[in-house]
């Protein structure tokens, strides 16, 4: 059986119109969660119709990756293309949010939800860069990342030091191991030239993948 027979007869009894735009939400937002009230609906309906996805993703070269212990669904290129380049701002911030996941974490239990606040967030940026952020740099940033699944903001305005951000266990899984290496010691570096005199560093344009 060929994969263009073996689609049509999983397409059979689902409706294509639902499968294609949930095909999209997939290949559009990086991270399906069952958490996020933005994708709920996406996750069960993937899950449910998990075999048609495969197949129909595998002729475009994608892997679907489904970690149902942490409620995530997402895609993985075969070929290493399709990635997100970030700003170097968003790819530190990103590291950040990781790292307050991680610490958060151990001491929660499974189901709790992690939540910090922006403030937060924009003091270890201060703290591990030297730079004053911009709020509407942390905004834009926070905005680009609630996009993709990553984080949620509780309250309206990120820009605000008292908004709540929730992280998303996708985090974990937005970097590979030898970028988040990589982001990890430019940052480590940029601190070093500061705490020694050098001076920071305004720009934050520099592309980083995701």
């Amino acid at each position: 059986m060929n994969a263009d027979t073996l689609l049509e007869q999983l397409l059979e009894n689902v409706s294509r119109e639902k499968f294609r735009i949930n095909a999209n939400k997939l290949l559009n937002e990086c991270f399906i969660l069952k958490e996020s009230p933005d994708t709920k609906n996406c996750y069960y309906f993937v899950l449910k119709e998990k075999d048609l996805f495969k197949a129909y993703f595998d002729l475009l070269g994608y892997e679907v990756v489904l970690n149902e212990d942490s409620g995530i669904i997402s895609l993985n290129n075969l070929f290493g293309t399709g990635r997100i380049r970030l700003r170097k701002l968003d790819s530190i911030l990103l590291l950040i949010i990781r790292l307050i996941y991680i610490e958060e974490k151990k001491r929660l239990s499974q189901t709790d939800s992690v939540i910090t606040q922006s403030d937060e967030i924009y003091d270890r940026y201060r703290s591990l860069t030297g730079i004053r952020l911009k709020k509407h740099e942390l905004k834009t940033s926070l905005g680009l990342l609630k996009r993709y699944h990553i984080i949620n903001n509780l309250d309206s305005d990120m820009s605000d030091p008292e908004t709540r951000i929730q992280i998303y266990a996708s985090v974990t899984l937005a970097f590979d191991p030898a970028q988040l290496d990589q982001v990890y010691e430019q940052s480590r570096d940029k601190l070093n030239k500061y705490v020694n005199g050098g001076g920071a560093d305004e720009s934050t344009d520099e592309d980083e993948d995701e």
